[in-house]
């Protein structure tokens, strides 16, 4: 357990010597800014050795030192934290805890009693204004200033999308995210993951400035792993795997992390699609129902739409139970390369350029990683640790990675972007 003593928000010299401090396998550290620690350093000199040690936490700002609270935790392999602190204390504090740490964590507030607190301006019971808009400026504005880990942010596009869109999908450089399995640009934040919304928000806002669509909004699928579709405008459902739209003015974006993320896009009526497509969606035909609804809300013609297939699984490193496999075998025998095998491997891509070619994509109009004269957007997510995240090969405490597309308005110039080699 870490045991976080509030000095911030609180002088509270009555936390000494109590259970809450001296449970063995804790570890305590003192939350007090720079500004406040000689004022209170004859608290701090109050605190004496524990078994677990003492860390004082004394960065710039509360942002900086919960930031570096909580990458001390994760190296710990740590998510249970007692916070001892004032009633206003709490207040603030449970702000930056929904901003920086993720349901994975679990937080115990211990708030002195009033008579305990010796400082007059901690004794009040809460704050009358809400402090959770001027926290949220403090995280952004501390994070904005980081570094960004493995190097330069590097986007993948395909050239059978016109220029008339934007859109591109996205690696795993160029961000914030310190975790290993997450570093850098992960792009979502999961309740099960270490990884917090203002963290995978910094991100998503590098992402934006990099590939020209800043601010617009990045809106994500809800997904479902099957074949809904949301046609942007009508009532949106509670879960979706796809979205398509005519409108300006947002950023439709599919995740994948092993899974694909497709995108479609017709010049002619200037309408586009964003799919996510793992190997349940696949087989539930979420790609054509997303064609199908291009064609019935916005008129579309089959024959217009280009198709791009993003970083995914391949099939050297994708496998299911023999008789989930031998579903695929329907869409074609291609797709499943060792049926007999008791966990054969599944081409999900093939089986989505299959199925597209029979609901009428052009052949020509699909860009996938069996297309060799553009440049390669459709590399294996397992085989290349160092640009993509990847569920089948890094477990559950996985990054997710995005495939984006936009409708540009007239005159909109596109981002930089680097396209990179399988």
């Amino acid at each position: 357990m870490a045991v976080l003593v509030d000095l911030i928000h609180g002088c509270c010299p009555a936390w000494t010597g109590t259970s809450l401090l001296e449970e063995s396998d804790s570890r305590v550290f003192l939350l007090c800014g720079k500004r406040d620690q000689e004022e209170k350093s004859g608290v701090l000199d109050s605190f004496t050795s524990f078994p677990g040690g003492v860390q004082v936490l004394d960065s710039g700002s509360t942002a900086e030192c919960l930031y570096r609270f909580k990458q001390t935790v994760d190296q710990l392999d740590l998510s249970s934290i007692r916070v001892l602190t004032s009633p206003q204390g709490r207040d603030v504090l449970v702000q930056y805890q929904k901003l920086l740490f993720t349901a994975l964590y679990t937080f115990d507030y211990k708030v002195a009693p009033v008579d305990k607190l010796t400082c007059p301006n901690c004794r009040g019971s809460a704050h009358q204004d809400s402090p959770g808009e001027g926290v949220r400026e403090e995280v952004s504005a501390f994070l904005q200033q980081l570094s960004a880990l493995k190097g330069g942010m590097r986007l993948l596009k395909s050239t059978l999308i016109p220029d008339c869109f934007g859109h591109g999908f996205s690696t795993r450089s160029g961000g914030v995210s310190y975790i290993q399995t997450l570093s850098s640009l992960n792009l979502f934040s999961s309740s099960r993951r270490r990884d917090p919304e203002a963290v995978v928000m910094e991100n998503r806002r590098r992402l934006a400035l990099h590939a020209g669509f800043h601010p617009l909004p990045l809106r994500l699928v809800k997904v479902n792993h099957a074949n809904d579709v949301w046609v942007l405008g009508k009532t949106e459902p509670e879960s979706y795997d796809s979205m398509v739209t005519d409108q300006c003015g947002l950023v439709l974006a599919a995740p994948g992390a092993d899974c694909m993320p497709i995108l479609f896009a017709d010049p002619v009526r200037k309408v586009i699609g964003a799919a996510h497509a793992g190997w349940k969606g696949t087989l539930m035909g979420v790609a054509m129902a997303t064609i199908d609804a291009m064609v019935a809300d916005f008129g579309c013609r089959v024959s217009d739409i280009a198709v791009a297939v993003g970083p995914s699984v391949g099939v050297c490193c994708f496998t299911l139970d023999r008789e989930q496999a031998l579903d695929f075998v329907s869409i074609h025998p291609d797709c499943v390369p060792d049926p007999e095998s008791a966990k054969p491997h599944v081409d999900i891509r093939l089986a989505s350029r299959v199925l597209l070619e029979k609901g009428g994509i052009l052949p020509e109009n699909i860009h996938d990683n069996t297309v060799t004269d553009h440049p390669c957007i459709t590399p294996c997510t397992s085989c290349h640790p160092e640009d993509f995240f990847s569920h089948v090969r890094d477990g559950l405490n996985f990054g997710t990675q995005v495939g984006f597309l936009w409708i540009k308005e007239q005159g909109e110039q596109a981002g930089p972007a680097e396209s990179q080699a399988c």
